[in-house]
């Protein structure tokens, strides 16, 4: 089966997923989970994409990000996934691939969307009962260790929501 092709220059912000080789559980070592960690927060301060959420589960990830200006989404997953596997190798013996092949993706398409792709991220370890509140799971942006961007910029607003400001309409 081919992989689709992705329009590789449509700008915007992305809810993204990977799973792991045979969805393994590679993440379950506090080792392979900081190095997966430092490598998304390092692209982040390379502003290669910008970061406003993610999760690390046992054997897969999401996150919701923004690629750069010159950055596609493929490059950006490319740089998470690539990076994280090659530290990975090299802190442990085993020859097993980290990441299967290829990613999910969904276009976050307004303001609404992606307060429920946050809800989801932060919610996921909960849902699989790894702990009780999502603060508590240490590989999520919700444990608030970890200094995410801010909200992007340009997002539909909420329906029902009004604009501010001091202009008014002429007659």
């Amino acid at each position: 089966m081919s992989v689709p092709k992705r329009n590789r220059r449509v700008a915007g912000t992305y809810f993204v997923t990977s799973r792991t080789w045979e969805s393994r559980l590679h993440f379950m070592k506090e080792s392979a989970c900081q190095i997966f960690v430092d490598t998304l927060l390092h692209y982040r301060d390379q502003e290669v994409y910008s970061l406003y959420a993610f999760v690390l589960m046992p054997e897969h990830f999401h996150a919701l990000l923004t690629p750069a200006p010159g950055t596609t989404l493929e490059r950006a997953v490319q740089l998470i996934k690539g990076g994280s596997a090659h530290a990975i190798r090299k802190d442990s013996p085993s020859r097993i691939p980290v990441w299967q092949r290829g990613f999910s993706d969904h276009r976050i398409r307004d303001h609404r969307d992606y307060e429920a792709h946050l809800r989801y991220i932060e919610g996921n370890p909960v849902k699989r009962r790894l702990v009780f509140a999502a603060e508590e799971y240490a590989w999520s942006s919700a444990s608030a260790r970890f200094a995410m961007d801010e909200p992007p910029q340009g997002l539909k607003p909420r329906e029902g929501t009004r604009a501010f400001g001091t202009a008014e309409a002429v007659p």
